[in-house]
């Protein structure tokens, strides 16, 4: 696994994070992200589609895609700015983040069936135009 590091094209055209073609998936510990990269590296996902970020990086690197004010903007039609806000959140609480890039075969569901004895927080995964979610925020 790989330190997180916002990418070209982890944004949408508004600047705002929407990484496509990645499942974002938040968890309480790092143990637990950690844990999570060994069971998927184990289910035979790459090394290298692997990254995670301590709640501090994660929250700097979405602060920075997402523009603080951009409740003054106009309405978006999509979700992405809350999703990054509810992200931001979690981070700022002192959650992990794990970003899998998901290729097409990857399937969500069995993602989480691999993960599902792991703590996660909140996930979504990242399709062009549609945010999936995979599990709620916790609250």
């Amino acid at each position: 696994m790989k330190p997180f590091s916002l990418g070209t094209g982890m944004t949408n055209m508004r600047g705002v994070f929407y990484p496509t073609g990645h499942m974002v998936l938040m968890f309480p510990t790092a143990e637990d992200a950690r844990r999570a990269c060994e069971l998927l590296r184990k289910d035979g996902v790459s090394e290298d589609a692997l990254s995670v970020a301590s709640p501090q990086e994660f929250e700097r690197q979405i602060t920075g895609a997402t523009d603080e004010d951009d409740d003054m903007l106009l309405p978006s039609v999509g979700t992405e700015a809350d999703t990054a806000r509810r992200f931001r959140m979690l981070a700022h609480e002192g959650h992990h983040a794990l970003i899998v890039h998901a290729n097409a075969g990857m399937a969500s569901e069995h993602v989480l069936d691999v993960l599902k004895e792991l703590p996660i927080s909140y996930g979504q995964r990242y399709r062009h135009l549609v945010i999936e979610d995979l599990v709620e925020a916790k609250r």
